[in-house]
């Protein structure tokens, strides 16, 4: 019988393989030097037109011969010294032609591992591995692999960060997914033109650059204005469409899957645990029909939509499997703050609302457009109270709660003696839930 030092000895002996990314790769890697070249004459258009109009057709075809070797020689280059193993404690990607670069990357703090295919790289068979990890703004990633082998590679890095052995890892494979909902295109396009950012943005597109036009009768101005706006109107409406389509979710071990995109298709996961608030947005026109949208805030991670739109029904029971044990509050459970808070703030005051349960705290703001908050009690992470001179004149203040996403749910306007008990009382509910969570572990 061997112990557990011997163990993790032999372990550490044990041979790392390292392995090369897609071959495609380095048609990825080669756009780099042209990209350069395309930024220098979008910068300075003029001296571009001026030196591209004093060469001749044989220095064209010279520099061509010149520019795409290079290109191909530095994509592959760039691909032959990247190299990633995955240890019995770690993953590393070693980069670097001139600069050396080795990230390690503890399995441990893996929060999410997202695959994702670009249009061409789904006609190539490629995907792209992006990582969530703990600590870390900014994503690594592994571009590209095989399609089959970013979704095995993305099973067994979860199966050993959920503590399964190094030689049994990669036969868990990925965990099997239970279809919850999909969202039907057409209620996908109903919803956007229900909404009132993308009114918004199409008004703002078609009165602004009509008042410059009458003030200034510039084409030019009117081209800089307009031009910016509708494609501003394009991306809150046809862009998120186009992300938005064909929208999954599913149930597995490792948590929700959620599949989307027309054209680029991205295969994500809500970590389990992980989620530090749920917002349930109701815009005004969506209102009669019933239909919400559901944002969430992971710490460390940029998944932020959970369902772009569905009935409120099925958003909430959607809610208690990313959040157990938590039940939506009720609209008539969220209490107002006082009348005198209308001295504050006239008319507004009216979206604001609290209300506290034995699993979260749910502050809600909007008049026209309501977002519902909910913060486990479990992830507080501090609480405040703020009260500025004119609200301690009419006896009112706000109650701050900050999660681990760094973002801050706030019941407003309360009254300043509800607000002083509202503040012991979540400290004391904050601990109480942060002993009794369950760990924050993948298929657990």
């Amino acid at each position: 019988m061997t112990t557990p030092g011997v163990d993790d000895a032999v372990r550490e002996k044990r041979p790392v393989t390292e392995r090369r990314l897609h071959p495609v790769t380095p048609l990825r890697r080669a756009w780099a030097p042209v990209a350069v070249v395309i930024g220098w004459a979008a910068h300075d258009p003029d001296q571009a037109q001026r030196q591209l109009t004093r060469l001749t057709t044989t220095t064209l075809l010279i520099a061509l011969a010149v520019i795409v070797p290079a290109a191909a020689l530095y994509g592959f280059l760039t691909w032959w010294f990247t190299h990633f193993a995955v240890t019995d404690t770690e993953l590393r990607i070693r980069t670097g032609l001139v600069f050396r670069r080795t990230a390690h990357i503890r399995l441990e703090r893996i929060q999410a591992i997202d695959v994702t295919q670009p249009l061409l790289a789904r006609v190539a068979g490629v995907a792209k591995l992006r990582l969530d990890v703990i600590g870390t703004d900014k994503k690594d990633e592994l571009a590209f692999l095989g399609a089959e082998e970013a979704r095995t590679l993305r099973a067994e890095l979860l199966a050993r960060a959920a503590g399964f052995a190094p030689e049994t890892a990669h036969e868990v494979g990925e965990a099997p997914s239970t279809q919850l909902l999909r969202v039907p295109p057409g209620v996908l396009a109903v919803s956007l033109v229900l909404s009132g950012a993308t009114w918004g943005t199409l008004a703002a597109a078609l009165v602004v650059p009509t008042v410059l036009w009458l003030a200034t009768e510039s084409v030019w101005t009117v081209l800089a204005t307009a031009v910016p706006l509708f494609g501003a109107a394009g991306a809150s409406g046809v862009g998120r469409f186009v992300t938005e389509y064909d929208w999954t979710v599913g149930e597995a071990p490792d948590g929700l899957r959620l599949d989307h995109g027309l054209l680029d298709r991205a295969h994500e996961t809500v970590p389990p645990g992980r989620v530090q608030t749920v917002r349930i947005v109701e815009p005004l026109l969506w209102r009669r029909r019933g239909w919400v949208r559901v944002e969430l805030d992971v710490a460390g991670s940029t998944n932020s939509v959970l369902l772009p739109v569905a009935p409120r029904e099925v958003a909430e029971s959607v809610v208690t499997r990313v959040l157990p044990g938590v039940t939506v509050p009720a609209g008539s459970a969220v209490s107002r703050p006082p009348r005198r808070a209308g001295r504050c703030v006239p008319v507004w005051w009216r979206g604001y609302g609290l209300a506290v349960t034995d699993a979260v705290f749910a502050g809600r703001t909007g008049l026209l457009r309501r977002s519902l908050a909910l913060v486990p009690h479990a992830k507080v992470q501090s609480v405040r109270l703020a009260q500025g001179p004119w609200q301690r004149l009419w006896g009112v203040a706000d109650v701050h709660v900050d999660t681990g996403a760094n973002k801050t749910v706030t019941a407003r306007l309360r009254d300043a003696a509800e607000a002083a008990q509202l503040l012991r009382a979540q400290a004391a509910r904050s601990r109480t839930g942060r002993r009794d969570a369950r760990p924050d572990r993948w298929m657990a």
